[in-house]
């Protein structure tokens, strides 16, 4: 193996790390914010009947940029295996953590009276309390913090143990059964990890299980459309690292990968 491929190679490590890194923090930042998905297309609430409630396609805001995860996860686990994705997996985690720490640090500060009076009214006119605005919208349960990285650890991991299951029955053929297939196995552990860590018993558990299936439909969703995107990632890597090293790394990640852990 020359310089030049240990060089290509570990570069583009960090790039997908970093985009893998970034999106997942800025989802977790940005999840506070409920967004209407139906809203968002110009449609008309769905109104589904699930376990005894009426749930719309109401999402975090994180969902939009999530599947960038996605993708760059399985491109990951493609060129990198198990290894790759461990190290990145648990580097996110704790790098999430160490930003909610901070957070709920800064939050703790006492705010300028210069800053509150600058802001204190909205573009109405009416009282606006900038401190409590940045308190609320940056401030999240710790059971949410908890439940968030618990699901997402776990769903990385059982993401990296189908991903190459599937890849032990296809061999190097239909990356889309086991791109796809990783992300929808995973993601279906993800919804619910999460909710019911952060909301059992504040919930009712068919209300958790309602929410935890509009998600994961949502997630279904996404991850079949994105699919293309796997294969453009992949194709342009082939052109990156030429398609003999890169089916080389492929199979070398495949090797290191028997183990969940």
């Amino acid at each position: 193996m020359t310089a030049t491929l240990i060089a290509k190679k570990n570069r583009l490590f960090l790039v997908l790390a970093g985009i893998f890194l970034t999106n997942a923090i800025v989802a977790e930042m940005i999840g506070v914010k409920i967004f209407s998905g139906e809203a968002t297309l110009g449609l008309a609430p769905a109104h589904l009947s699930i376990l005894g409630f009426t749930m719309d396609f109401n999402l975090t805001a994180g969902a939009v940029i999530w599947p960038v995860v996605f993708i760059t996860s399985d491109l990951i686990n493609e060129y990198f295996g198990r290894p790759g994705v461990r190290v990145i997996s648990f580097l996110t985690a704790a790098l999430i953590a160490y930003a909610f720490l901070v957070i709920f640090l800064t939050m703790k500060l006492p705010p300028a009276d210069w800053w509150l009076d600058a802001n204190g009214k909205d573009p109405q006119g009416r009282p606006f309390d900038m401190n409590f605005a940045f308190n609320t919208i940056f401030g999240q349960g710790q059971r949410i913090i908890l439940g968030s990285l618990a699901a997402f650890l776990l769903g990385q991991l059982v993401d990296v143990f189908v991903f190459q299951r599937l890849r032990k029955i296809t061999g190097p053929r239909m990356l889309w059964l086991r791109a796809t297939g990783s992300t929808l196995v995973s993601q279906f552990i993800d919804s619910f990890v999460v909710l019911f860590v952060a909301f059992y018993g504040t919930f009712s558990n068919a209300q958790i299980g309602a929410i935890g299936i509009t998600n994961y439909l949502y997630k279904f969703a996404v991850a079949i459309l994105l699919t293309p995107l796997v294969y453009m990632g992949h194709y342009l890597i082939d052109r990156y690292l030429g398609k003999a090293y890169a089916q080389q790394l492929s199979e070398e990640a495949h090797l290191k990968s028997s183990n969940f852990i």
